[in-house]
């Protein structure tokens, strides 16, 4: 599957994500990336979190940012 920018960039957002507790989320400013915000979005709407401004991961997204997470752990070393 390749990576096109749209795909990059939620996976960038996922990485924002601090996995050791669920009590930290984020929110998309009004000056912030476009992409980013559309990224958000996109993954609001794929179930990943729980507002369209971003909010928290749900379980969904908090299982796909770990295997992510982890993916790039690997990638990098």
């Amino acid at each position: 599957m390749p990576v096109n920018s749209q795909l990059n960039d939620e996976i960038r957002i996922l990485t924002l994500f601090n996995l050791d507790t669920s009590l930290e989320g984020i929110k998309a400013h009004k000056s912030a990336d476009p992409g980013a915000k559309e990224a958000i979005e996109r993954l609001y709407k794929k179930g990943l979190l729980t507002q369209a401004d971003g909010g928290y991961l749900t379980d969904l997204g908090r299982n796909c940012a770990e295997h992510l997470q982890s993916a790039l752990r690997i990638l990098s070393s």
